[in-house]
């Protein structure tokens, strides 16, 4: 099975994902994307960022009813701080016949040669890119490589923090969530 890994806070999870994560496995030949949600390092005090369960609840709720979207806290069980490379390996570990790539922005791309170990990502793992408004580059190396692929989905410029701000200020973000995520934040107060 050919997995997609679409790292994030998801604080909180919004249309802006799920849309990314849902073009990614009709128009790839990814069976699944997985939603892993990055813990709350226990060093960083966020304010802002929701309880790792919580974020993963809401994650849950935007993903049961999609077959292919699945939320995973497979990072909630690994040492802090947490790099890419420790997860994949984890991951090959725990699930040998499944193969593992990472979807990640265009923005994201454009720092990968910064990552702890991106050679080795990329020699072993194929990396999906959706497009993204970002200034700067992306690095020459990774021009024309044959183990990124570059996704036409639509570009998606709505963020988390965004969402944060609105809800703060008590303007309605509905349009802007999953209905079962808005749901769960409106009846547990989040954000405000």
């Amino acid at each position: 099975m050919k997995v997609g890994l679409y790292f994030g806070t998801f604080n909180p999870i919004h249309v802006g994902h799920l849309t990314i994560a849902n073009h990614l496995a009709e128009h790839s030949d990814l069976d699944q994307v997985w939603f892993v949600v990055t813990p709350l390092s226990p060093f960083k005090k966020k304010s802002s960022l929701l309880d790792n369960h919580q974020r993963l609840e809401m994650v849950y709720r935007a993903t049961k009813e999609y077959p292919k979207l699945k939320p995973s806290d497979i990072e909630f069980g690994l040492t802090q701080p947490n790099y890419t490379i420790d997860t994949l390996t984890y991951l090959i570990e725990k699930f040998p016949d499944h193969e593992f790539a990472l979807i990640m922005g265009e923005d994201n791309l454009k720092s990968f040669h910064k990552w702890k170990n991106y050679e080795l990502i990329i020699e072993n793992h194929n990396l999906y890119v959706y497009p993204r408004l970002s200034k700067g580059s992306v690095n020459e190396q990774f021009k024309n490589h044959n183990k990124i692929i570059n996704i036409s989905a639509p570009i998606m410029e709505l963020s988390s923090t965004f969402i944060r701000k609105e809800i703060k200020a008590g303007l309605n973000v509905r349009p802007m969530l999953p209905e079962h995520v808005w749901q769960y934040i409106d009846e547990m107060n989040f954000y405000k």
